[in-house]
C-alpha cells in the first residue's frame, strides 16, 4: 500500500483526496477543527488523522513526529492547506499578510523539511493556484503567497538533485468551502472599507458565485491521481479555460498586465 499525506483534509479538494486515495492506501490526513476527527476516521481504517495547525510551527512539528512515528516512507505529500487574506493592499494589517503565507507557504515548507527523509523517490504536489501567475486585485497576499510557494519548490527540487519529483498544480475558480469561508474571514476588511467600497461589494459578491458556480472539484483530484501516477510528471499543471487564460497574460511585459488588470476591474466594478 502507498503512504500519503494530505493536508486540509476536512473539506474541499483536501477532504475529497482523502477519499479518493484511502480506498486502497494509507492516507494521513491532516485536521485543525477536532470535531471533523471523527468524520475523517469514518471516511476509511486505512485514513489516520493527525491535528496540525498550519499557524503555529510547534504544531507542525508535532505533526512531523506523529507521522515519522508511525511509517518511514511517504510516497507522496499533497499541500492542500490554504487561506484567502483579502482587501486593499494600503490597508491591510501587516500580521494578516504574514499569516497569509505563514498558512500557504511556510507551513508547507516546514512540514516538508520535517518528512522529506521519508519523501526520498516519491512526489510533493501544491495546491498551487492561477494565481500565482500574476495580480488579482484585493487579493494581494494570496496571490503572492501562491506565487512563493512555487518558487521555494521549485528550487527544492533542482537544489536536491530531483530526489523528490515537485508538482504545482494550478487551478483556476473551483467549487469549494474556501470562498465562503474568505468572506467570513475577511468580514472587517470588507465591509468597513469606505475607499474601496464598490471593489469590496464586488469581492463578496464574486466569492458568493465562485463558491457556487466554479468547476467542479472532481476536475481536480482527477488531475492529482493521474500525475500521482506518472514516474515523470511535468512541474506545472493547469485546470480551467481561467487558469490557462492566466498563464498567457502572465508572459506579457508587466505594464500590459497592469493595464489589462486594470481595465478588466473597471468593467466589473460599477
Amino acid at each position: 500500500m502507498k503512504t500519503y499525506v494530505i493536508t486540509g483534509a476536512t473539506s474541499g479538494i483536501g477532504n475529497s483526496l482523502v477519499r479518493e486515495f484511502s480506498a486502497d492506501s494509507v492516507v494521513f490526513a491532516g485536521y485543525r477543527n477536532f470535531e471533523k476527527r471523527e468524520e475523517l476516521q469514518n471516511v476509511s481504517k486505512n485514513v489516520i488523522p493527525f491535528f496540525i495547525d498550519m499557524t503555529q510551527s510547534e504544531s507542525i512539528t508535532k505533526a512531523v513526529e506523529f507521522i515519522t512515528s508511525k511509517t518511514d516512507k511517504v510516497d507522496t505529500l499533497i499541500n492542500v492547506a490554504g487561506c484567502v487574506v483579502a482587501g486593499a493592499v494600503e490597508n491591510i494589517e501587516i500580521d494578516s499578510i504574514r499569516r497569509q503565507f505563514e498558512v500557504n507557504t511556510f507551513s508547507h515548507l516546514q512540514l516538508t523539511q520535517g518528512l522529506f527523509r521519508c519523501l526520498e523517490g516519491g512526489k510533493i504536489i501544491n495546491i498551487s493556484s492561477m494565481a500565482s501567475y500574476g495580480i488579482f486585485p484585493f487579493v494581494a497576499p494570496y496571490c503572492a503567497s501562491k506565487r512563493a510557494l512555487d518558487i521555494l519548490f521549485s528550487s527544492l527540487e533542482i537544489e536536491t538533485g530531483g530526489k523528490v519529483k515537485v508538482v504545482s498544480i494550478k487551478p483556476g475558480v473551483i467549487a469549494t468551502p474556501l470562498w465562503e469561508k474568505s468572506i467570513k474571514e475577511n468580514a472587517e476588511l470588507l465591509t468597513e472599507n469606505s475607499d474601496y467600497e464598490k471593489e469590496m461589494k464586488f469581492l463578496v459578491g464574486n466569492a458568493k458565485n465562485n463558491g457556487v458556480n466554479g468547476l467542479d472539484v472532481k476536475k481536480v483530484v482527477d488531475l492529482v491521481v493521474r500525475v500521482d501516477g506518472m514516474k515523470n510528471p511535468q512541474s506545472s499543471y493547469k485546470v480551467g479555460n481561467d487558469a490557462i487564460g492566466a498563464s498567457i497574460v502572465s508572459r506579457l511585459p508587466q505594464n500590459v498586465v497592469n493595464k489589462l488588470v486594470s481595465f478588466g476591474l473597471k468593467l466589473r466594478v460599477k
